[in-house]
């Protein structure tokens, strides 16, 4: 039995019906958390769009991470911030957030990437892109062998991302993902379906 978890990642786009949309998601299979991710919006604009998501997930105890801005996540009390490689560190982040945020960095196929996200204190790492993705385009491509060669040492959990769809993430959980993060598979079609998918695949695993 794995004890592989779903974590959701938003599309760009979540005004209009999304609430209802991310409702019934949550709602149809066990998900682990909710990433917040809009591009291209000013903070005070994010902030209102992510207060009807952020209850959603909190009646439900899904965990509601931010994306690249520690900012906002501060502003708003999101149960933590993922990282890019260019957003800020470990450090600043667990300083304006707090010890009880969770804090995942973005490791692409980087071993040493992972490695000092580790040693900063980061509460997850992040490997991607396992496979093809329209999400976003993919300058890394990682393996299996990434997965495994990080639950031999380290005892931070990981996520798999990229293209990840109920058909082929079996061979990630096989291999030692933690979570495996999904948008695309999920909100391109019918993601009450989509996680009930997901969630059937990750008990057989």
């Amino acid at each position: 039995m794995s004890n592989c978890q779903l974590y959701l990642i938003s599309p760009l786009d979540v005004g209009g019906t999304f609430p209802e949309r991310l409702a019934r998601a949550l709602d149809a299979g066990p998900v682990a958390a909710f990433q917040f991710r809009v591009k291209g919006i000013d903070e005070h604009e994010a902030v209102r769009l992510a207060a009807p998501l952020q209850a959603i997930c909190a009646t439900r105890e899904v965990a509601f991470i931010v994306n690249d801005s520690i900012s906002l996540a501060k502003r708003i009390g999101a149960d933590g911030v993922h990282l890019g490689q260019d957003d800020g560190t470990v450090e600043e982040a667990r300083q304006r957030l707090g010890r009880e945020a969770q804090i995942g960095v973005t490791c692409h196929d980087s071993r040493h990437l992972a490695m000092e996200a580790g040693e900063a204190g980061a509460d997850y790492v992040a490997f991607g892109a396992f496979f093809p993705t329209t999400t976003k385009e993919v300058k890394h491509q990682a393996g299996t062998d990434l997965l495994e060669w990080w639950q031999a040492i380290m005892e931070i959990p990981c996520v798999a991302i990229g293209g990840i769809t109920p058909d082929n993430c079996a061979p990630l959980v096989a291999a030692g993902a933690d979570f495996i993060a999904v948008s695309g598979a999920v909100w391109n079609g019918d993601e009450a379906e989509a996680v009930r998918a997901f969630a059937k695949v990750l008990a057989a695993a």
